[in-house]
């Protein structure tokens, strides 16, 4: 997790605690809409992401309020205080890391069985 939070951090140019929050929104929406076999294995290959992710859920009714999907975690990393041109840096940071992680071939299956994801590709 801490390679993947500086790697954020440095690339996407923000904070490291906003870095590791942004990691456990994604990776947790990608747990819920992708392919599960392949979000799996990117999960297993990234030490403390499931303690990310379950501090993420942390916004528990505000998150129910807002529905789910895309635009949904859109509107949470926006809370953080991140614009539309970070998250998509931030996107593909994540994807950059996850190809090195788990192959390009399982980070493309992750990124086309997950509606609306192709576009930050």
């Amino acid at each position: 997790m801490d390679e993947l939070i500086g790697r954020l951090a440095a690339n996407a140019s923000i904070d490291s605690a906003v870095a590791e929050k942004t990691v456990g929104i994604i990776l947790g929406f990608l747990r819920s809409e992708g392919p599960p076999d392949s979000v799996q294995a990117l999960i297993d290959h990234i030490p403390g992401a499931e303690a990310a992710i379950e501090a993420s859920r942390s916004g528990g009714g505000l998150s129910r309020l807002m529905g789910g999907g895309l635009m949904a975690v859109g509107t949470r990393l926006m809370g953080l205080g991140l614009g539309m041109s970070e998250i998509q840096n931030i996107a593909r940071e994540l994807f950059r890391f996850g190809r090195d992680k788990i192959g390009a071939d399982q980070m493309g299956k992750i990124i086309a069985g997950t509606p609306g994801l192709s576009q930050f590709a």
